[in-house]
């Protein structure tokens, strides 16, 4: 389910990139300016911008609910554990282990 949804939002972000750098530049930022047209239509100047417009809206939209969903999704399965709990179980050692034994005590030389 989470590769899907990341699939989507992928396919949303590339669609938004490239509806974005399909507009015109209305502000004149860059000495471009719009060039005039005249007309209302669906697919003048005027009806393309609104629909490219809406368009992103509706894609930005989209992108910010999957962004949603893959953090929520994402959020839902790690739980923070301790490393202690993520160690393999050791074998216990003996209760009683024996004393070390004590060092020998020296000897005088044999003579003969």
């Amino acid at each position: 389910m989470e590769a899907v949804v990341l699939i989507v939002h992928l396919l949303i972000a590339v669609s938004l990139i490239g509806v974005v750098l399909v507009q015109k530049s209305e502000g004149g930022g860059l000495g471009i300016g719009s060039s005039g047209g005249a007309g209302g239509g669906m697919m003048s100047a005027r009806g393309t911008a609104n629909l490219l417009t809406r368009t992103t809206a509706i894609l930005a939209g989209a992108f910010m609910l999957t962004s949603l969903v893959l953090a929520i999704m994402a959020g839902g399965q790690n739980r923070p554990r301790s490393i202690i709990d993520q160690m393999p179980p050791q074998q216990s050692a003996p209760s009683e282990a024996p004393p070390p034994a004590a060092p020998a005590a020296p000897q005088a030389p044999v003579s003969q």
